[in-house]
């Protein structure tokens, strides 16, 4: 069975050999229905989730599950027809924890692919595959993805990527969104419609979060690879900063602190990134000695935004030296992680724009006070570190437009050199079809000369990285507002590995 037929397969949850019957006495329904998930590989092992739900949208967030604790078998396979066992053990889904599972699996081979599946009341899941990390610098394909609003369209996207079948996924941020019905449809519509109320309550965001991973294409993109998640600001609220609600919102430490335990109830992430009310998802993955993922968090430590938030002009506060958005201990991280990095290439995954962005046509300037803009010093403090890092390479969410841009320690000097490039992409579903306004674009690109490329379909980028290159596709698609829409390449580029780090 070669990979586009277990892909096949695993659409339809097959793949139960003998002895694993589908008929159950103590379940009269699949508990399976919001799919299963890997994450966070390392060389010998991967974390494995799945939430059992006989009612995914049950009012009270809970999946129409029993109060009491349900026993989860997993298996680990060295082939797809799990013929060939390697690990296999017994989990427990507990009531408090919405009846989620994370498996944290060790002393697999490195740098191979594995199949997994769990069983529960003679229920089985469908299958999925993921991998170890290698130990060398064997080359990398991956995927990056952000932005899936469930109410602005098909998630065609996460499908046409799973056919792509990418080793990792790298998702940043806006997995799913807070709003509720029609809360935010400025520019895309309604094509589907959210669980009733805005998200405030561990009920509503265990639910919301249920409905998203309702989707079969979500499901098929969760099963196809092993996903690096990070949060950024949809999973709690629009625009939030460290502790700050940007509406006012009282309670608002309550709230966020709900968001990140329902976040993790449906994320595959590791036992050590809850900690206690918050949670921990700025972390290093490698792959080999070819590439560190340095994952960052800009929510939870940021200073509020500068200038009442929003598109400004003219906003002094934004330029003070002062005003971090990664947090004193956060910085030291990445700092120590960028020193310490002895692999080939660094590649930072972030959630907010980090080149500079005159969003004003003609004299003066406006930029996004939610983005690095509004932390300016900061990201001049970080391109310095950047420049003298193995190949570094920025990838980034959020603005649900593809951007390819040079970084520069002045943006505004076309002479500043190159310090690294930033691949932005678009959204999976956020702000529906889209479009392709060869005007604007033109304006937006005489505006901001270190941007080379913007594209406001919906799409992710595929990439792959070997010791001497990076090859970046950015993938589109025409519409997500009916199913059925074909990915294409909407541009290319290949980045070249420098022999030494910039000093």
């Amino acid at each position: 069975m070669d990979r586009r037929s277990f892909l096949a397969t695993a659409t339809v949850s097959l793949l139960a050999p003998a002895g694993y019957s589908r008929t159950s006495r103590a379940l009269n329904s699949d508990p399976f229905t919001l799919g299963v998930a890997s994450g966070d590989p390392s060389t010998d092992g991967f974390v494995l989730w799945t939430r059992l739900a006989l009612d995914p949208l049950g009012g009270d967030g809970r999946g129409g599950m029993p109060s009491h604790d349900v026993p989860v078998d997993w298996q680990i396979a060295a082939d797809e027809r799990f013929t060939k066992i390697v690990r296999s053990g017994t989990a427990t889904a507990r009531p408090a924890a919405a009846h989620s599972v994370h498996v944290e699996v060790r002393g697999l081979d490195p740098g191979r692919d594995y199949f997994y599946r769990f069983r529960s009341q003679g229920r089985v899941s469908p299958a999925g595959r993921t991998r170890t990390t290698p130990v060398g610098a064997r080359p990398l394909s991956f995927a990056v993805a952000a932005c899936a609003h469930y109410e602005h369209g098909y998630y065609t996207a996460y499908r046409r990527l799973a056919e792509e079948e990418p080793e990792l996924v790298v998702f940043l941020g806006d997995y799913m969104y807070e709003y509720g019905p029609r809360g935010y449809t400025a520019l895309a519509g309604q094509v589907r419609t959210h669980t009733p109320g805005k998200c405030v309550t561990l009920a509503d965001y265990r639910l919301r979060h249920a409905q998203y991973k309702s989707d079969p294409d979500l499901q098929l993109a969760h099963a196809t690879a092993p996903w690096l998640v990070a949060f950024d600001d949809h999973e709690v609220e629009n625009n939030w900063a460290g502790p700050v609600s940007s509406t006012g919102a009282p309670a608002f430490d309550r709230r966020r602190a709900d968001a990140f335990r329902a976040y993790y109830e449906n994320m595959p992430l590791r036992r050590a990134s809850v900690r206690g009310a918050a949670l921990r998802v700025n972390r290093r993955v490698s792959w080999g000695s070819l590439a560190r993922f340095h994952l960052l968090d800009t929510r939870q430590f940021r200073d509020d935004q500068a200038c009442r938030d929003g598109v400004r002009a003219g906003c002094d506060e934004r330029l003070d030296t002062g005003r971090t958005l990664l947090g004193a201990a956060q910085w030291r991280w990445l700092e120590e992680g960028l020193r310490g990095s002895t692999t080939r290439w660094n590649l930072l995954g972030q959630q907010i724009m980090m080149a500079h962005r005159d969003f004003k046509a003609g004299p003066g300037r406006e930029v996004n006070m939610d983005s690095w803009d509004g932390y300016a010093a900061e990201r001049t403090r970080l391109l310095g570190s950047l420049a003298a890092t193995a190949n570094p390479v920025v990838l980034t969410g959020d603005a649900h437009m593809h951007h390819l841009s040079d970084l520069k320690a002045d943006f505004d000097d076309p002479g500043s050199p190159v310090i690294a490039k930033e691949l932005v992409t678009s959204s999976i579903a956020s702000d529906g079809d889209g479009y392709r306004d060869h005007r604007r674009i033109a304006e937006a690109l005489s505006e901001n000369r270190h941007i080379s490329y913007i594209d406001q379909r919906r799409g992710y980028i595929t990439a792959k990285l070997t010791h001497d290159d990076l090859s970046v596709a950015f993938r589109t698609l025409e519409y997500v507002s009916r199913r059925g829409a074909r990915a294409r390449t909407a541009h290319r580029l290949t980045i070249p590995a420098t022999p030494e780090p910039r000093t």
